[in-house]
């Protein structure tokens, strides 16, 4: 070839060049483009989480015979059920629970150590949600004074936020305050609870808005808690109710202005002095107008109406004020798990048709378990019983002036905790390990106490497995206390009625965790998972960052 043709067919070579790269170029933003609507595609438009407040993982199977096809038995059926899940850090209790599941981490990371704790830094107890900085929206009490500032690291709610630039929406809901704020996360849109007394209201605090939307002024003024004013029957023949003990029996506390513990409960000649609009709380109604709110906040939030995924965080926290008053084996815990089914029948109805049926995921799981009464267990001389702890502080008084000459080393014993005033103790010239192992030892002589640990040791060891792994996982350096106690299984503070929750042992530890919907596979496992292990799972369904002091794993089980 003539030597003058080269430059030619080099430009030509470069033009056919550089379209080709053009072209593969354009091609591949193209290709990633489809990429990410094609994942947008494939995430949920909503995700739903479902926190029951002090649900045992055997009102599952206890009451199955008594639920429909399209509640508890839908999510089984057709999800991901994880058998042998557990709270892996104690206090057991609404506040770190909720909290817990939201975080994928435990109160040692997180902060939330239990609904009021002890701060060491204000000297005072102080209250899980509460922000004086924000007012109340929707009431003129105190009520709605309330934000997520006392949780230190993000929620999966928060991270969806992040990754979609805040287009997201985050709605959160419960009758507790707590059980709405903490969910939410320190981004959400809305948390709302129900403001009880004479007002019976859904409210919010300040922190979100400052007036309410036209739709939540709409159900309000709707009077939709009236209608729960009315007698509270069983939903079935109250004579198949055989999974649940007699209905006249002296475990179950009463109503004020009651003279037994039986159905019916006149809520009517009741109201005035069982709190008014609070009584609905402690019956199975509260859970029925938690999913009224819920169904229209999906409505009026026009919630998973776009390719953006949203957050529909429901607590029903009436299970646990009916388990407080009546215990995990009456008539009433039972009429209320099967009204509940109803109630998340509803719910789910309400999703098929406004967002989709194979268009959203849900995860249902609980913030705590429960104990039977231990004067029911006593009764069927299972080991059980009551602590003193006004004896305790006495006796524990007693060994202080003893053995120190002062009882001022101690500021404050609650939640299971000693916290010592290490400002007098330094002056005494005296160890603060030392003294925590004196009080650690004096404690553990007392007949209901199981186990005792110090602070020191919550500092110096990396426990992995049994009862000092659940309390390391609770143990905030920062916020928790120098010594900490265990009473022996069975054995609770509490009133000789009803059912109480807070430690770490397993009837308090074992809750349900089943996953449904867009994504999930069918299936059920008898692996252990834990609950930091929820957020991180949703989150790799959703394909964001875990939050930010994660430390559960996803369950790879559960997700397609």
């Amino acid at each position: 070839m003539h030597k003058n043709y080269l430059p030619l067919l080099f430009v030509a070579f470069l033009l056919v060049f550089g379209n080709f790269e053009a072209v593969a170029q354009k091609k591949s933003k193209k290709d990633k483009s489809i990429e990410n609507i094609d994942h947008l595609r494939t995430a949920p438009k909503l995700v739903v989480g479902i926190v029951v407040d002090q649900m045992r993982y055997d009102y599952l199977t206890l009451f199955w015979n008594h639920y429909g096809d399209d509640g508890f038995k839908r999510l089984v059926n057709k999800g991901f059920n994880c058998k042998n899940n557990h709270f892996n850090y104690a206090p057991t209790s609404t506040g770190p629970g909720h909290t817990s599941v939201y975080t994928g981490t435990t109160p040692s990371s997180h902060g939330i150590i239990g609904n009021n704790w002890y701060d060491k830094e204000m000297n005072a107890e102080v209250y899980c949600a509460s922000d004086d900085d924000y007012k109340s929206i929707g009431t003129t009490s105190d009520a709605g004074k309330m934000s997520p500032h006392r949780m230190t690291v993000t929620t999966v709610t928060d991270q969806l936020k992040l990754h979609y630039q805040m287009r997201s929406k985050t709605i959160a809901i419960a009758l507790k305050d707590r059980g709405a704020v903490l969910p939410g996360g320190h981004t959400a849109n809305a948390a709302y609870w129900f403001h009880g007394a004479n007002e019976g209201n859904w409210i919010t605090s300040s922190f979100y808005m400052n007036e309410l939307p036209k739709w939540v002024n709409d159900f309000n003024s709707s009077n939709a808690a009236e209608q729960y004013k009315k007698p509270w029957t069983t939903i079935g023949d109250i004579n198949t109710y055989l999974e649940s003990g007699l209905d006249n029996n002296k475990y179950e506390g009463l109503f004020d202005g009651q003279t037994a513990p039986t159905f019916p409960h006149d809520l009517p000649s009741l109201w005035n002095t069982n709190g008014k609009y609070d009584i609905i709380k402690a019956t199975p109604y509260g859970n029925s107008i938690t999913a009224d709110f819920a169904i229209a906040a999906i409505d009026g939030e026009n919630l998973g109406s776009d390719l953006i995924p949203d957050f529909l965080a429901v607590s029903f926290s009436s299970t646990d004020y009916v388990g407080h008053k009546y215990g995990v084996n009456s008539k009433e815990i039972q009429d209320t798990y099967i009204r509940l089914d109803r109630d998340l029948t509803r719910l789910f109805k309400a999703l098929d048709k406004k967002v989709g049926e194979n268009e959203y995921t849900v995860f249902l799981t609980a913030d705590h378990a429960a104990i039977h009464v231990p004067a029911y267990l006593k009764d069927q001389r299972i080991p059980a019983g009551y602590h003193d702890w006004d004896a305790l502080r006495a006796g524990l008084d007693e060994f202080l002036k003893y053995k120190y000459g002062t009882v001022d080393l101690i500021k404050n014993v609650s939640n299971y905790q000693v916290f010592l005033d290490h400002d007098v103790i330094d002056n005494l010239d005296m160890q603060i390990a030392e003294v925590q192992n004196e009080i650690a030892s004096e404690l553990i002589k007392n007949k209901d106490m199981d186990r005792v640990y110090t602070g020191q040791q919550m500092w110096q060891n990396e426990y992995t497995q049994g009862i000092p792994y659940i309390l390391q996982n609770g143990y905030n350096q920062k916020r928790s206390g120098d010594v900490l106690m265990v009473l022996k299984p069975g054995v609770i503070s509490y009133s000789i009625t009803g059912s109480t929750h807070g430690s770490p042992q397993i009837y308090d530890t074992h809750s349900p965790l089943i996953f449904y919907g867009k994504g999930i596979r069918r299936g059920s496992t008898v692996e252990r998972t834990e609950i930091p292990d929820i957020a991180p799972t949703i989150s790799s369904l959703l394909g964001i960052a875990f939050p930010s002091g994660s430390t559960g794993k996803p369950i790879s089980k559960v997700i397609k």
